[in-house]
């Protein structure tokens, strides 16, 4: 995977551990699979925290001529079904962004994302991952369980764009539960192009921040340009959901064996 914001674990063949199911699965879409579902192992280097481990458990699961307002109302039905009742709220990125803990609410966060991020201790990034900063500090200062949606076109990750009243946008969300990201959903690309398009910029902001680019690849390529049908899938961190499910504090009260005991 070559998103900046995500890190592939690399083995000694030259080959990388799964930072998802995505591609594979995916690839079996194209080559006609129904609607499908997978539980299993990802794996990420460098994320180690409260929340974070190198490696946990992802549920994903792609729905055929789904949008992703049907998707998210199947995500909170999960939710539900694991949590209990609750009430779901709705919220766009940029207005989440603009609620950025610290900072008052007449400064332009989008135009400020640098210093701001220089100031609240993360000096040195590009504008880009200055915006993943800011937008974590606010994802984690929601609560109750929270939509974000209408990501702006540059964040769209492997999500389509599509065009809105409030102008083009990502057809992406995330949910959010008492400050936790528990999933992550896309109306899903099909555009082969562009999907190569977006990789070579992934890989030049990677070069750009002295990181090794991550080879395309091309079979995840070739699938596309087989043929996506249309699908919105979700990619959901099952030990997170579970950790909150038993009022666990981080996930290593829920993993066996966490990397600070591995």
């Amino acid at each position: 995977m070559t998103d900046p914001s995500i890190e592939p674990i690399r083995s000694t063949d030259g080959r990388y551990l799964q930072t998802s199911p995505e591609y594979h699965m995916k690839r079996l879409l194209a080559a006609g699979t129904p609607s499908i579902y997978q539980i299993a192992p990802a794996f990420r280097a460098g994320e180690a925290g409260r929340w974070h481990n190198p490696e946990f458990i992802m549920l994903e699961w792609y729905r055929l001529g789904f949008t992703t307002a049907t998707l998210r109302a199947e995500v909170a039905e999960l939710v539900v079904g694991i949590l209990g009742e609750g009430e779901f709220a709705s919220i766009t990125y940029d207005e989440c962004l603009a609620r950025t803990p610290g900072v008052a609410h007449d400064v332009d966060v989008w135009a400020e994302a640098i210093p701001l991020a220089a100031k609240f201790g993360a000096p040195d990034l590009d504008h880009a991952s200055a915006l993943d900063f800011l937008i974590s500090r606010s994802l984690e200062a929601l609560g109750g369980r929270v939509f974000v949606v209408d990501y702006p076109e540059p964040q769209a990750a492997l999500a389509r764009v599509i065009d809105t009243d409030a102008g083009r946008v990502a057809d992406r969300f995330e949910l959010i539960v008492d400050g936790v990201e528990i999933a992550n959903g896309y109306g899903e690309l099909q555009d082969a192009d562009e999907l190569e398009r977006r990789f070579g910029a992934d890989n030049d902001r990677r070069s750009a921040e002295g990181r090794e680019p991550v080879p395309l690849d091309e079979a995840f390529l070739e699938a596309h340009r087989a043929g996506l049908p249309f699908c919105a899938g979700v990619a959901l961190g099952l030990d997170r959901l579970l950790a909150l499910k038993l009022g666990a504090g981080s996930l290593a009260e829920v993993i066996a064996f966490g990397v600070e005991r591995a």
